[in-house]
């Protein structure tokens, strides 16, 4: 096992986690923060414990990008068990109600998925951890209570069938951050009028970050065994999270300026939005172009 200390290490950078099913993004995070022996960890989104899949770990600085992975698209493989409903919309809850699966053929499946294809309003399920009047709405469903939830406004990009068996639908699909798949998963069985739960799910996307490029936990505690080396090799550089953002390269003289919080000139930069900032080969940070056309910084990064 790599030498450890109290304090951990000033590690900077994003792994890619391959969280396994039946633990949650919270212990998946201190496992990793554990293994790497980093002074500080966060994750970017998390996935309950019955779904699998990628999970961006950010180490030291990279925790400063944590939040725009937060709001970045994602992409997941699921299965909507059709014909049973449950208290959770997920296979952990209780059965509420089961139904017979008439036999359906792919177009209509098809038909139905394509339905839910863009923007639509999505009332986020009592078991979910969003706040009301400052409680977590799983606390009160598990005292026993529901309360009235405001829709919120996702965007399904793609909704494809993938398999389809007697009773299960396999699909996959992309999109925005905020959408409740197992709440995907109860509308889509309602509509085909015989209910439905998600009862497997693995996210594949998040952002411009994919499973392929992902490890897993028992890849890592292996590695651990043998020192720090192999494990900081997968360590990505931070700006990875931002690969799909316009990119500002400063000179020197404007990266001094900018780092002491001044909005500075920079020729040919783009015209408005988040850019991603560089010096010297160097990430900066995040900007923001200005209405008069100067970038200024947002959130920067310290290395060194």
């Amino acid at each position: 096992m790599a030498k450890r200390n109290k304090r951990g290490r000033d590690i900077n950078g994003i792994v890619l986690l391959d969280k396994p099913v039946g633990i949650t993004s919270n212990l998946a995070l201190q496992k990793v923060k554990r293994l790497f022996n980093a002074n500080k960890a966060g994750h970017t989104g998390s996935l309950d414990p019955l779904a699998s899949g990628l999970l961006p770990v950010c180490l030291g600085e990279a925790t400063k990008l944590s939040g725009y992975l937060l709001e970045a698209d994602k992409a997941y493989s699921g299965v909507f068990k059709l014909g049973v409903t449950t208290t959770t919309a997920d296979a952990e809850g209780d059965i509420l109600e089961q139904q017979p699966v008439p036999e359906f053929s792919e177009n209509q499946i098809t038909s139905v998925l394509e339905k839910f294809i863009g923007s639509y309003d999505q009332i986020p399920p009592m078991h979910s951890a969003i706040k009301q009047n400052g409680q977590p709405l799983y606390k009160l469903a598990h005292q026993g209570k529901e309360v009235e939830r405001k829709p919120r406004r996702v965007t399904i990009h793609s909704l494809e069938l993938v398999k389809l068996s007697a009773d299960e639908v396999e699909v996959h699909l992309r999109c925005s951050k905020g959408t409740y798949v197992r709440t995907l998963a109860e509308d889509v069985g309602r509509e085909l009028g015989c209910g439905a739960h998600l009862s497997a799910l693995r996210r594949t996307e998040t952002g411009s970050f994919n499973l392929e490029q992902a490890v897993t936990l028992e890849q890592l505690e292996k590695w651990a065994d043998s020192g720090f080396e192999q494990l900081d090799s997968v360590i990505l550089p931070m700006e990875q999270a931002l690969s799909d953002w316009p990119i500002v390269d400063l000179s020197e003289n404007s990266a001094y300026y900018l780092s002491r919080g001044q909005a500075v000139q920079v020729p040919q930069a783009p015209t408005e939005g988040k850019v991603c900032l560089i010096s010297q080969n160097r990430f900066l940070g995040i900007g923001e172009v200005l209405e008069d056309g100067r970038v200024a910084p947002r959130r920067l990064v310290k290395i060194g």
